[in-house]
């Protein structure tokens, strides 16, 4: 097999993979990780080789939309004016390519990613390269966040064939689907060491004109044999591997990767990867009086710290950006994800919960708060993102972090004022300065700035401890938090006049659902009923918009339309694994956090569903996509890996695990040790890759604690009881009200929780385990000690 490839100017293509450690198959970069232009390929090849973005002022008349323009998607929208003949993914295009012989080229990213729109703009607004696409080729553009199933398999090609993966990723495929050639990011024109985009479709179409049936015989062979290496599947295993291995291997290759000094698990670009957070903070709790584990809470307290300590969150309004360029957490790709936001409040929310230390929950709040004003539509639901490029003036070409980054003068202008009985003669414009780091020549440095867009600006990261700033200048250390905080809010009110970033205004299930769980386990984690509230109303908009009654079913996407209506595509696109797996997560946490029996009720029905179109019942565990959904792709997979996302299997395990506690349903049990058994060759190959399900193994093999409060649900007893249990770490338990009604929906479920009585007609604790409760206790005290038992 034969590599055509850019040698790596850094940073290019939104990137896949999951910076994990050494240790991981895939290599350490990560969702969005920026990579150089590469192609690879499944046959002999040459050697060398917009929606509601902000634009930059038209460089040509307006031209005709192409059919891109009936779409919904902002993604296919931001292509709608390409002088390229664009389908979108579809059976028309598919017809196309037969009838007319000629091969796909399928090109995939989403509305937010920077080097997407690099090659928008360099390479699909050309004419040239417009009519060569249009006239060899049939142009089929997706949204990997609208049609996921079709980005894994043709990622798993890519990365399969070459040394990574990302977006945009652009694949060639012949009429039957099946990839022949596949790559990332292309510059328009050869350099003089990159081969241009221009220059590949040229050599592609020569290619197939001249060497179709070797291209075709190849392509065959590849896609055979990526067949035969994904393929997951109980074979002649009976049981999972030993809990007790995989915590360790998986851990100690966590170990080995660690940055000591600034956290996290990588040189550099460094993300967040929550699910390898969490994983340590269920490690340090089953092994608490070890070295091993106290060393795993250190590290994921430490990483959360220098993280929302970094650049990487935005100090001025809140939320963390994708991922740092450096490692140092500094300088950020600025671009911020939903489901970023989603898994680390619920990350510092447990980090508050094991360390008490209220700068965690302070973070967790911040982050919900950038959710609720920016990325929350009107009637509950979600949006994906907002963009990392915007004008740095009206009518001024898109830049990265133009929206973010502040010049010294900027600062002095808006914050003038005298700070009174410091030391030496000192304005809060400086104070603020010095805290977080900004300098006249600016704080980006050249490798992180390669075209010298941001030249004297700064990206505000916290360099000094309130208490050193304080005796730097002979301040109390109240005043310079009240005066940073004053000063953060004058930079966020003179922010609100900058052009903003482009907003994907797409909501899709599986996002809603993280984002369900963030809202609901910090709500309840810190008591606040305002944002249980705000995770309530996101599963209220799942159902009333996202939810098909008729068949059961979640749909992917909806949209916001004019006037904050919600839209949806026509047909609709039915929902994949993770839409059914985070939706349900969402629902067994808010049921916890509201003691909303209907939740939990509807996280049944769902789960039944999702077994129904995805479970393989002859390997075990769940497919990515429905079977009619995927038809016609060379490939159904079944998702191995946790990365920016937790995968939908791994979700899956621990939800049927939690669903068997609610329940006692056997069948949800046998299907979670099924689907363990399944992924039990990657588990024991790559533990790292898979934290979240290790965590499920461990959590499996353990006991899974039945918390059950017998009370009112809106009395003062109950409440205090509940909010007991919710202010402790124990991400192994299911929460259960039991109200005295033998013909409530858990009553019917658990006959047993009749016999569990209220001692002197107070709201009573019972922790069950095994079948078996304990002694009855009234006071949070007593509840909290026979929880830390």
């Amino acid at each position: 097999m034969s590599h055509l490839s850019s040698p790596p100017p850094k940073h290019k293509g939104e990137h896949k993979g999951h910076s994990l450690p050494r240790g991981s198959e895939r290599g350490s970069s990560s969702r969005d990780k920026d990579r150089s232009a590469s192609v690879s390929s499944s046959g002999p090849m040459p050697a060398g080789g917009k929606g509601s973005r902000p634009s930059c002022p038209p460089s040509a008349p307006q031209k005709t939309p192409n059919r891109l323009i009936n779409e919904k998607s902002p993604y296919l929208l931001q292509h709608a004016y390409n002088p390229v003949d664009w389908y979108p993914w579809g059976q028309e295009a598919f017809d196309k390519a037969r009838k007319e012989n000629k091969p796909i080229f399928l090109s995939v990213g989403y509305s937010t990613c920077h080097w997407c729109h690099m090659m928008e703009e360099e390479s699909f607004q050309n004419e040239e390269i417009g009519r060569l696409l249009s006239e060899d080729f049939v142009c089929v553009k997706v949204d990997r966040e609208e049609r996921p199933d079709v980005d894994k398999v043709y990622m798993t090609f890519v990365q399969a064939t070459s040394s990574g993966g990302g977006w945009p990723m652009n694949v060639w495929l012949t009429p039957n689907l099946q990839p022949f050639v596949g790559g990332t990011y292309f510059p328009p024109e050869d350099g003089l060491t990159r081969v241009g985009f221009h220059t590949v479709l040229l050599r592609i179409r020569d290619q197939w004109k001249q060497n179709k049936n070797t291209l075709l015989e190849n392509s065959q062979r590849v896609t055979t044999t990526l067949l035969a290496r994904s393929e997951i599947s109980t074979g002649d295993r009976q049981l999972p591997p030993s809990a007790a291995t995989m915590n360790s291997r998986c851990f100690q290759q966590l170990d080995e990767g660690y940055d000591e000094e600034y956290g996290g698990f990588a040189e550099a670009p460094k993300f967040p990867t929550p699910v390898i957070l969490n994983f340590l903070f269920s490690y340090w709790l089953s092994h608490r009086v070890t070295p091993d584990g106290s060393r795993a809470q250190q590290m994921a307290l430490h990483t959360l710290k220098m993280m929302a300590n970094g650049g990487i969150r935005d100090h001025v309004g809140q939320g963390f950006h994708r991922y740092s360029t450096d490692r140092q957490w500094h300088i950020p790709h600025f671009e911020k994800m939903l489901y970023d936001q989603a898994q680390l409040a619920v990350a510092y929310s447990q980090a508050f919960q094991i360390s008490g230390d209220e700068f965690y929950s302070d973070v967790a709040k911040g982050i919900l708060q950038y959710v609720s004003r920016n990325l929350t539509h009107r009637s509950g639901g979600f949006y994906c993102a907002e963009d990392a490029d915007s004008p740095p003036e009206r009518n001024m070409r898109p830049r990265e972090g133009a929206f973010y980054v502040w010049t010294v003068k900027e600062i002095q202008q808006l914050l003038p004022d005298p700070v009174p009985g410091a030391t030496e003669p000192l304005t809060s414009g400086q104070l603020l300065m010095k805290h977080y780091g900004l300098t006249e020549a600016g704080n980006i440095g050249s490798t992180q700035d390669s075209k010298g867009e941001l030249q004297g600006q700064n990206v505000l990261t916290v360099r000094y401890s309130l208490e050193l700033t304080a005796a730097r200048f002979g301040l109390d250390v109240e005043a310079v938090r009240t005066l940073l905080n004053a000063g953060l809010e004058k930079l966020s009110q003179a922010r609100k006049h900058r052009p903003k970033p482009h907003l994907d205004n797409k909501m899709l299930a599986a996002w809603n659902g993280l984002m369900v769980s963030g809202y609901a386990v910090t709500g309840a984690v810190l008591g606040l009923d305002k944002l249980v509230n705000c995770a309530t109303n996101g599963a209220k908009f799942l159902k009333r918009h996202m939810f098909d009654v008729a068949s059961g079913r979640l749909m992917r996407t909806c949209y916001s339309g004019s006037g904050g209506t919600v839209e949806h595509s026509n047909p609709p696109c039915w929902g994949f694994l993770e839409d059914y797996a985070f939706v349900v997560r969402g629902l067994l946490d808010l049921y916890e956090a509201s003691q909303e029996s209907s939740w939990l009720e509807w996280a049944l029905r769902l789960q039944d569903t999702q077994d129904r179109l995805f479970w393989d019942a002859k390997g075990g565990g769940y497919f990515c996509s429905e079977a009619e959904l995927g038809a016609g792709l060379p490939l159904r997979l079944k998702d191995d890996q946790d990365g920016a996302e937790p995968s939908g299997n791994s979700v899956s395990a621990h939800n049927l695990l939690r669903l068997h506690g609610f329940t006692g349903h056997k069948d949800w049990m046998d299907k979670c040790v099924c689907l363990l058994t399944a992924f039990s060759e990657r588990m024991r190959r790559v533990p790292v890759a898979l934290p979240e399900m290790v965590r499920t193994l461990s959590a499996h093999q353990q006991t899974l604690k039945q918390i059950v409060i017998c009370g009112d649900r809106q009395a003062k007893d109950t409440k205090a009881l509940v909010q007991c249990v919710h202010s402790m770490y124990i991400p192994n338990k299911v929460l259960i009200l039991a109200d005295g009604d033998p013909s409530s929906f858990m009553s019917r479920q658990l006959p047993f929780l009749s016999t569990l009585r209220r001692l002197e007609d107070r709201a009573t604790a019972y922790v069950c385990e095994n079948q078996a409760c304990s002694l009855p206790v009234t006071e949070p005290c007593e509840l909290r000690k026979l929880l830390h038992q």
